[in-house]
Parts: structure tokens; C-alpha cells; sequence
């Protein structure tokens, strides 16, 4: 037995899958096949029953999980604090965000990262909550940055950033706003709004349905810049988070206006596998963007609105 055969061991444990493992393992199916069966071979056990849905690990295979991983752990960590030692942090980085976390902060963060860990690389995917939920969950993604679910979550995650949304609309064209405005006058606004799959939607509608309220916007988009544009220059409104909304209420092309009665607050969370521990690279960068989220937040709440 040796540490190659662990991890395909593990990752076919993980994956449930030989061809899955084997993508991510960057290797070929039957060099995968025959590592496992040596490995069974020697220790005259098998580890996984094969089905035609996949491979199924045997009361074997499940101890052998439990008893290996943490040591694959351990080399792991051991070999990040050597890295560390050298204060040299290598490798590459794939993340997932939402669009109101890509057009708030990610160039900040990204340029701030860059300049403190020039030798790491970098991916962003941009997407849907649920989307990167499966995507971590498969080993797509190291970890993703998403607006916190209502449904129980198999993933490791913690919180970045609980986040009020407010009423916006346009400062040359939208409707006279009130100080602050109660939840249930909100349907007598044209709206402006996420679709349904959009996690910021899931966050507005099950605030609504709480208080019974029906909110039916006029319009449904999913690029929240184009929904900017359109409250911009129309009498609609839309519902955003406030970082969204802060640069263009700045620059004086949007009203905000806070909503009460109950307040709509979005919860930003990050998630990832519960068995692969994020690198060193991957912790960074996930603090540098919960710093970004946090500064803008404290920016945007501190800004007098026009």
C-alpha cells in the first residue's frame, strides 16, 4: 500500500464514480481500476461493490475511509505549513460566486490577493446558489461564496456577511420615497426583480410569504447590472442587496430607501467539502473577499442617501 493508492482510494470513495475519479485524478480509467484492485488484492477485502449506478463502498471500504482520511489530512497540512515556512503560497484556486459578490468586491479582492500571493492562480466561476452547492459537492469547485439556502446544507460552510436589502429606485425618474417603507407596500411599486432561480429571490419571497405578501414584478432579470440600468432610467423599482445598489446611489442615479416591518436581510455564506480541506491558497482568499464584503457593507450602511 502506498500514498497514490490512498488517494484513488479516496477519491473513488468521494466521487462514487471511476470515471469521475478518474477526471479527477487527472488520470486514465483503467490505471484507476487496477490501483484498487491491487490495493484490495493485499488487503484481502473488497472496498467497493460495483453497481450499474456507480461504485458503492463495502463495511471495508467505509472503515478504511474513516481511518485514512485524517491522515491524508494530516500530509496535507503538513505540507502547507512547509509551505508556509518558506512564506511561499503556490497552487491554484477555484471558486464560485454570486453576481452580487462578483460586481461588488471580486476586483478589489482579486487585486488584493494578487498582490500578496503573486504564484497562485485563480478561477471564478460566476453562477446560481444551487449551482455551486452541486459544483463544491462534486469537486468542481474548492469553495463558493452564495447566498445561504433555506434548505439544510450537506456542506462545511461559514458565515461572511448578513446584509440588509433595500428598496431602490431611479433619482431622476422612479416615485417619491418615504423614510422607510413597510414590506407590505411594496406591491404597490412596478418591480423590478430576480428570477426565481436567483438566490436573492428565494431571500425576497420567503421574506413575502412570511408576512403574506405577494410580490409580482412587472419585469424578472438575472443580471443584476441590467436591472440597475433599467431602474435608472424608468419609474420601476427593484429590491437589492446594498452593496449592490451603493455605487449608483453614490453617484447620485439612485434613490434607496430602507425597508422595515420586517426588515429583508440576505445571509452570505461560504461552502465547502467537509472532506477536502480547503489549502492555504484557498483560506486566503476566501478571507480577503469576506474583508472586501465586509468593507463595502460598512461603506454603503455609512453613506448618507440622497
Amino acid at each position: 500500500m502506498d500514498l497514490k493508492q490512498i488517494q484513488y482510494f479516496i477519491a473513488l470513495f468521494e466521487d462514487g464514480s471511476v470515471t469521475r475519479a478518474a477526471k479527477r485524478l487527472n488520470i486514465v480509467q483503467p490505471a484507476l481500476s487496477m490501483q484498487i484492485a491491487k490495493l484490495e488484492d493485499e488487503l484481502h477485502q473488497q472496498l467497493f461493490e460495483r453497481g450499474a449506478h456507480g461504485m458503492a463502498p463495502t463495511a471495508a471500504g467505509r472503515l478504511m475511509y474513516r481511518l485514512f482520511l485524517p491522515i491524508m489530512r494530516d500530509l496535507a497540512h503538513a505540507r502547507q505549513q512547509l509551505v508556509q515556512r518558506e512564506e511561499v503560497v503556490t497552487g491554484h484556486v477555484g471558486i464560485g460566486l454570486i453576481a452580487s459578490v462578483t460586481e461588488s468586491v471580486l476586483a478589489d479582492s482579486l487585486s488584493r490577493f494578487h498582490a500578496r500571493y503573486p504564484d497562485v492562480e485563480v478561477t471564478v466561476a460566476d453562477g446560481y446558489s444551487a449551482t455551486f452547492i452541486d459544483w463544491v459537492s462534486g469537486g468542481q469547485l474548492d469553495a463558493a461564496i452564495i447566498n445561504k439556502p433555506r434548505a439544510r446544507l450537506s456542506l462545511d460552510s461559514r458565515a461572511l456577511l448578513d446584509e440588509e436589502m433595500v428598496l431602490a429606485t431611479s433619482a431622476a425618474h422612479g416615485p417619491d420615497l418615504p423614510h422607510a417603507i413597510e414590506l407590505a407596500q411594496l406591491p404597490e411599486l412596478e418591480l423590478v426583480l430576480p428570477t426565481k432561480r436567483h438566490g436573492l429571490r428565494g431571500v425576497l419571497d420567503n421574506a413575502a410569504q412570511h408576512e403574506d405578501v405577494l410580490l409580482a414584478p412587472r419585469f424578472e432579470i438575472d443580471v443584476l447590472s441590467t436591472i440597475l440600468k433599467l431602474v435608472e432610467h424608468t419609474r420601476f423599482a427593484t429590491i437589492l442587496p446594498r452593496i449592490v445598489v451603493e455605487r449608483a446611489a453614490r453617484h447620485g442615479t439612485l434613490r434607496t430607501c430602507p425597508i422595515l416591518a420586517p426588515r429583508i436581510v440576505r445571509h452570505i455564506i461560504c461552502v465547502s467539502h467537509p472532506r477536502r480541506p480547503l489549502s492555504t491558497a484557498a483560506e486566503a482568499l476566501i478571507t480577503v473577499i469576506g474583508d472586501e464584503l465586509h468593507q463595502a457593507s460598512n461603506t454603503s450602511a455609512s453613506e448618507p442617501q440622497p
